[in-house]
């Protein structure tokens, strides 16, 4: 296995210790520091993890659907425990992971007729903002941060529509190829 993916595999295995900080009293107050260190890590893997497949020729069957998947989990986890912690609407969490499982929907047909659908500028856009969004919402310093969080929210929402409306319109021959 090569380091992008070994890094793929750490950022799936960091989320149930993510999540476990998130929502249980074990670290005290430092439990959402301790949660917000392990998710900004965890999100710099992923930058990390597709630099240098890229640099270095390493590009893998694994790494082009694991990579994606472990981002998801990672990120709709961190929605999820929000929404938990009544600092992220329902609403919100549920149009995003609806975003994604259409879109692995699109991606599992294509596969299956031979087309690859490559990450879009607005899907990397959609997740930088999320990430983001989490990252502010867990750090939850108040005052303008509030607002920030906010703001970050809504981006990272539009970003979510603009991206499956930008994969639907240029992946639509999927849906007649796909016998739909």
């Amino acid at each position: 296995m090569n380091l992008p993916n070994k890094l793929t595999v750490l950022r799936m295995i960091m989320v149930p210790f993510f999540v476990f900080f998130m929502l249980t009293d074990v670290g005290g107050a430092a439990g959402k520091w301790i949660a917000l260190a392990l998710f900004c890590i965890a999100s710099l893997t992923d930058m990390l993890d597709g630099k240098i497949a890229r640099k270095y020729h390493l590009v893998t069957n694994f790494g082009k659907f694991m990579d994606p998947l472990a981002d998801k989990l990672l990120v709709c986890s961190a929605m999820i425990c929000l929404v938990d912690l009544d600092k992220l609407a329902s609403w919100i969490v549920i149009i995003i992971i609806a975003r994604e499982f259409i879109i692995s929907g699109f991606r599992l047909v294509a596969s299956d007729n031979g087309i690859v659908i490559a990450a879009s500028y607005w899907g990397k856009f959609k997740t930088v903002f999320q990430m983001a969004m989490v990252i502010v919402l867990i750090a939850d310093l108040g005052g303008i941060f509030n607002v920030i969080g906010t703001v970050l929210t809504w981006i990272a929402l539009i970003l979510t529509v603009v991206s499956l409306v930008d994969y639907v319109v240029k992946n639509r021959q999927v849906l007649t190829k796909g016998g739909m």
